[in-house]
C-alpha cells in the first residue's frame, strides 16, 4: 500500500470516528440534561473529549505530513507527536476529570429526575454508531498488521502511527464505558439508589484515565526520540552486511521520525580492498535495499570507519556506548514490522 493512500485512511479513519463522537456527544448532553444521570453526562463529557481529540488528531496528521524545508530538513513528522499528545492531556484533564468528579458529586447529593428512557434510547444509538467507528479502525488495524506481517495487537502495541492506536482505543474506551453508564443506570433505575449511576461515572473517569495515560506514555516516547524495534534492526543490519564492499557494522543507530519517517545512521567498517569508487556505490546500494525493503526509511547515513579491537564478530552496537547491548524498543516506523 503506497505511504499516500495509508496517510488517507488514517485521516479517514479519524474524520468518521471524530463525526461519530460529535453527533453521540449532542445527544448523551441532552439525555443527560434530561435525566439528570451522572453517568449519562459523564458519557457527554467523554464524547466532547474524543470529539476534540479526533480534531487534534487531524491536525496531527496534516501538519505532520508537511515536507521538509531548510529550517526542519527532517520533516515535520514529530510534529504529529506533538498534537496527538495534547490529545491525550485533553482526554485526561477535561473527560476523566469531569466524569469522576460529576460521579463522586451523584453519590453525595443523589440527583435524578427519574427520567431513563432517553437514556436507554440514546445509549442504544451511541452502541451502534460507535460500533461503526471502531470496525472501521479495526479494518484498518489489521490490514496494517498484515502489511507488517504481524499480529494485530503486536501492530498496535508497536506501531509508531499514534493517530491510529488513538482511534481504536477511544473507540474501545466508548463502548465500555457505554456499557458502564448503562449497567450504573439501569441499578439506579432498578434499586432507587443514585449510588451506582455515580459509581458508573467515577468508573468512566478512570477508563478515561487508563486511556489517555497510555496515548501519553507512547507519543512522549516517540517525541523523544525512539529507535526501530530490534527486529527490524537486525533486519536493517544484515540488509548492510551483505553488501559486497562492507566487512561489518560497527554501530547502527536508528530514530523514528514521523509515522511513515526512519532515520538510519551507521559507523561501517569497508573491505580494505574497496576503492572511492566501492564505497560510493556501496552506499547507493545501501540506501536502495533499505527503502525497498522498507519503505519507511527516508534517511539513511553511512560513515566509513574502522572497527574498534576486539569488534569482530560481534554485533552492532545501537549507541556510541561500547558496554551498551542492542536494546528492544517498542517500535518500528509505521508498524512493527
Amino acid at each position: 500500500m503506497a505511504e499516500a493512500q495509508i496517510k488517507n485512511e488514517s485521516v479517514g479513519t479519524v474524520v468518521v470516528a471524530g463525526a461519530a463522537n460529535l453527533a453521540i456527544a449532542i445527544a448523551k448532553l441532552v439525555a443527560g440534561l434530561i435525566s439528570g444521570s451522572a453517568a449519562m453526562l459523564s458519557e457527554a463529557a467523554h464524547s466532547v473529549a474524543d470529539t476534540t481529540t479526533e480534531v487534534l488528531l487531524y491536525l496531527a496528521l496534516r501538519r505532520g505530513a508537511r515536507p521538509a524545508d531548510t529550517r526542519h530538513p527532517f520533516g515535520y513528522g514529530k510534529e504529529s507527536y506533538v498534537w496527538a499528545f495534547l490529545a491525550a492531556l485533553f482526554t485526561f484533564v477535561v473527560g476523566a476529570g469531569f466524569a469522576i468528579t460529576h460521579g463522586v458529586t451523584t453519590i453525595l447529593v443523589h440527583e435524578h429526575t427519574g427520567n431513563y428512557l432517553t437514556s436507554y434510547i440514546v445509549l442504544a444509538i451511541s452502541f451502534a454508531i460507535e460500533s461503526v467507528s471502531l470496525a472501521r479502525a479495526i479494518r484498518q488495524v489489521r490490514r496494517e498488521s498484515r502489511r507488517w506481517r504481524s499480529t494485530p495487537h503486536r501492530y498496535l502495541r508497536l506501531t509508531a502511527d499514534t493517530t491510529v492506536k488513538a482511534v481504536f482505543l477511544e473507540d474501545t474506551a466508548a463502548l465500555i464505558g457505554l456499557l458502564i453508564a448503562a449497567a450504573g443506570l439501569t441499578l439506579s433505575h432498578l434499586t432507587g439508589d443514585e449510588l451506582y449511576d455515580g459509581v458508573a461515572s467515577i468508573l468512566i473517569g478512570v477508563l478515561l484515565l487508563v486511556v489517555a495515560g497510555i496515548l501519553a506514555r507512547s507519543n512522549i516516547s516517540l517525541l523523544v526520540g525512539r529507535a526501530v524495534s530490534e527486529r527490524v534492526h537486525r533486519q536493517i543490519e544484515h540488509e548492510l552486511t551483505g553488501l559486497p564492499a562492507v566487512d561489518r557494522i560497527d554501530t547502527l543507530m536508528t530514530m523514528v521520525l514521523g509515522p511513515e519517517d526512519i532515520l538510519v545512521a551507521a559507523k561501517v567498517d569497508f573491505r580494505d580492498t574497496a576503492t572511492g569508487a566501492d564505497i560510493e556505490a556501496a552506499a547507493d546500494e545501501a540506501e536502495r535495499r533499505l527503502t525497498d525493503r522498507f519503505p519507511e526509511v527516508k534517511y539513511v547515513f553511512l560513515d566509513p570507519t574502522r572497527s574498534l579491537r576486539g569488534t569482530h564478530g560481534r554485533p552492532a552496537r545501537t549507541t556510541q556506548d561500547e558496554n551498551q547491548r542492542p536494546v528492544d524498543q517498542e517500535a518500528g516506523g509505521g508498524g512493527p514490522a
